[in-house]
């Protein structure tokens, strides 16, 4: 620890002026355009991480938000921008497409898009539930803050919060007219127009409209046809209405439309590849030590991953009196994708897919508040129904291998799932003196699946005369339905006006579901719910008349009967031809230990220092799995999947007065993440030899900026750049060894740059 700690400070040394405060405002944003010079002080964000109204240095949990002014000052795009600047989170795009995202915490998430799989993060935009991590590449379009919460929020939040929650709170629009528009240039032909408008219609109603276009060209190329991958191409547009008939009832109603039509998101394969159930290797090149962005695909599979997708929320609240508050939050939302991918990221049809999703969510919340003296209650009632319908075509002709010439293999699979989740919930805060105050919450769900499935196979595999491999088969299990009672306690003390410090237990629960990759009978599985207990205490502390702030946080978690996606191999039964088998296990048990430092510094006017710093310690206590034979049918040795030891962020940024009341903000970042596993299955089958492709080496990230701002702080001009040492890194990977072999990784950015104009009104 001493010995990294140290290399981080001296980083965060050699930065100066080029470091990024990335979690707290900047100083003269906070003071408006009537200071001339920058002040000195650290921001103070109230959040709903409770479902009421608190500051975020007096919420007992561990959180850290962002305000809107920092994520535009700081040059944040999109969601995983915020990469590194949260201790113990991963948050990166998903594996294999353009529009899902892997988001971790504290080591407990779910990285698979598949539509069987429920993310073990639950993703809220304006209080609403997004069901899937596909649609949860946001870009960060006119928001109040980010709200990330670590750790189970299982009470308040309930479905599928397990590891934590990830809010999004848009900007209301208000009786003030308020407009902003921004336009980006970037390298890879980087093209971004965004805009904001919002202001009074009436004396009761305000609008807001915002939109925005992002493009880039992709950074993987394919040397032979110069197809470019791993692009983006985004249009989003949202609109809010704000209505305040009487000082007691209010309406909020949004309806927001995103469009994403980017390429192929395409990765590396680090493993020669096989025939099917031969184990002759495929002449599949050597990777390279070092990714040069150059992957072949195959020829003819169309370059797209679209999306599109749309949904409106209605929030009304009531104030039946000066301390009883009742809210009903109403939500609608569809998604319809059609995602092309090149599993095994080559010029081989070993396994190239189309997963086309349509799904649907209808959601439904009451909600009763109470704040008055030292009683405050939150109690509600919740309700979603999701339909989900999928289909997906597999090409895999080359899985075959050149014994059988030209023979053909696709499969087909269509697959419906519906989910109808109810849920009551209750927390109550007492504060039993004027310094403690004790709280606990309870919430009870309900939640039944209904699946079924079916696929069949085309082929011209001919064994002894006959199309052996032309099959069909269908899945239908019974309704899965599952229970849970999710408990919260904690105790907070304010030792003074500025530090507090908290214990709190919390539970998590994520329902359990279908194989969806189940091809055959055999592999047919219904998976258990899994759980998660975590022990936290923190202290959050403000110093220096608030000039200096430190939040410190432990915590320890057993995680049991996580569903582990793994594969291994089968023999059919009739023919005899090795299969692969595709399997979803409850794992067993997952011990997780780790503490989290948040600090920012204002030592001088204009001068703003951060630092943060996670360590997580994870460890399976149990995992069987009946392919590892040679460890007693166990894979427990093996490392948990996306959870570094250490996560560390540096950074800091100078603001300069310049003579006529303009300024410019110089900052930048350093960024550090230990050694991490990227899949579950991240050794050979049935040995402790571990996968080189499936893990990324401990690596540093720098980022930094040159923001120019008017007297008013009305017009802005700046440049930003990221990954300025051009590190070649992994962010996620696949592994699919019984299917050909395929191992692929999937590479974070190059270095990038954008020049960014915005006006503000």
């Amino acid at each position: 620890m001493n010995r990294l700690v140290k290399t981080a400070l001296l980083a965060g040394a050699a930065m100066g002026a080029i470091a990024s405060a990335a979690y707290a405002q900047d100083a003269h944003a906070q003071s408006g355009a009537q200071d001339a010079q920058p002040t000195s002080s650290v921001e103070d964000i109230i959040v709903t991480a409770r479902r009421t109204e608190e500051s975020a240095q007096k919420t007992p949990l561990a959180l850290t938000a962002f305000s809107g002014e920092t994520l535009e000052r700081t040059g944040a795009q999109q969601v995983t921008d915020l990469q590194g600047a949260v201790p113990n989170l991963n948050l990166v795009q998903g594996r294999g497409s353009s529009n899902s995202t892997n988001i971790y915490i504290r080591g407990v998430g779910q990285p698979d898009a598949l539509q069987t799989f429920d993310p073990a993060v639950g993703v809220y935009v304006d209080d609403v539930y997004y069901s899937r991590i596909r649609g949860s590449q946001f870009d960060l379009l006119d928001l109040e803050r980010v709200e990330i919460l670590r750790g189970p929020q299982g009470t308040l939040y309930g479905k599928n919060t397990i590891g934590g929650a990830m809010k999004l709170v848009s900007r209301r629009p208000g009786q003030e007219f308020r407009a902003r528009a921004s336009a980006a240039y970037g390298d890879y032909d980087l093209m971004e127009i965004q805009g904001a408008v919002s202001g009074p219609v009436t004396d009761t109603l305000a609008l807001g409209l915002s939109a925005l276009h992002s493009e880039r060209g992709g950074y993987v190329t394919d040397p032979v046809t110069g197809a470019e991958y791993n692009d983006k191409n985004t249009s989003a547009a949202r609109a809010s209405l704000a209505w305040d008939p009487t000082a007691t009832f209010r309406v909020d109603l949004n309806v927001d439309y995103s469009k994403d039509d980017a390429g192929m998101t395409v990765g590396q394969a680090t493993n020669s590849l096989s025939y099917l159930g031969y184990g002759v290797a495929y002449p599949v090149p050597t990777p390279t030590p070092e990714y040069d962005f150059k992957t072949r695909t195959t020829p003819g599979l169309p370059n797209e991953t679209r999306l599109e997708t749309w949904g409106t929320a209605l929030r009304m609240t009531w104030d039946l009196s000066d301390a009883l508050t009742l809210k009903s939050i109403t939500s609608y939302r569809e998604l319809n994708t059609d995602d092309y991918i090149d599993f095994d990221a080559t010029q081989l049809e070993i396994a190239d897919a189309l997963v086309a999703v349509d799904q649907k969510q209808t959601s439904q919340e009451l909600q009763l508040t109470y704040d008055s003296g030292p009683l405050t209650a939150v109690g509600g009632l919740y309700y979603l129904k999701e339909d989900v319908s999928s289909h997906q075509e597999s090409y895999n002709d080359d899985l075959l291998g050149p014994l059988y010439g030209n023979a053909t293999f696709i499969r087909y699979i269509d697959d419906t799932l519906e989910t109808t989740s109810k849920a009551a919930y209750a927390n109550v805060s007492y504060a039993v003196t004027d310094a403690l105050r004790l709280s606990a919450g309870v919430r009870y769900t309900k939640e039944e699946k209904d699946y079924a499935r079916s696929t069949s196979v085309v082929s011209s595999f001919l064994f002894n005369g006959l199309p052996i491999l032309n099959t069909s088969y269908a899945f239908a299990p019974p309704t899965g339905e599952w229970e849970d009672t999710s408990m919260m306690l904690s105790a907070d003390y304010q030792l003074s006006d500025d530090a507090m410090v908290y214990a709190r237990y919390a539970q998590g629960f994520k329902s359990g579901g279908f194989n969806g990759r189940a091809n055959s009978v055999r592999e047919s599985t219904v998976y258990a719910p899994e759980t998660a207990d975590t022990f936290e205490v923190g202290a959050k502390t403000t110093f220096w008349d608030r000039r200096f702030r430190l939040n410190a946080a432990a915590f320890m978690t057993k995680y049991e009967d996580f569903q582990a996606r793994v594969a291994g191999q089968d023999v059919d039964p009739i023919s005899g031809v090795p299969e692969p088998k595709l399997s979803v296990l409850n794992a067993g048990q997952l011990d997780i230990f780790g503490f989290e430092l948040e600090s920012v510094l204002a030592p001088i006017n204009g001068l703003m220092l951060d630092a943060q710093v996670g360590f997580l310690s994870a460890d399976y206590k149990e995992f069987k799995d009946e392919s590892f034979p040679a460890f007693g049918n166990s894979r427990a040795f093996q490392d948990p999947a996306f959870s570094p030891k250490w996560t560390v962020r540096v950074g800091g940024q100078y603001e300069w007065a310049l003579s006529g009341g303009s300024s410019v903000t110089v900052g930048g970042a350093a960024k550090y993440r230990s050694r991490m596993a990227l899949a579950v299955d991240n050794t050979i089958s049935n040995t402790d030899t571990e996968l080189p492709g499936m893990y990324q080496d401990a690596y540093w990230l720098y980022d930094a900026r040159v923001v120019w701002s008017d007297a008013a702080d009305r017009y802005s001009v700046g440049l930003y750049g990221q990954n300025l040492a051009d590190e070649v890194y992994k962010t996620d990977a696949q592994e699919f060894s019984a299917i050909g072999n395929i191992r692929t990784a999937y590479y974070g950015a190059p270095r990038t740059w954008m020049v960014k104009v915005t006006a503000k009104y």
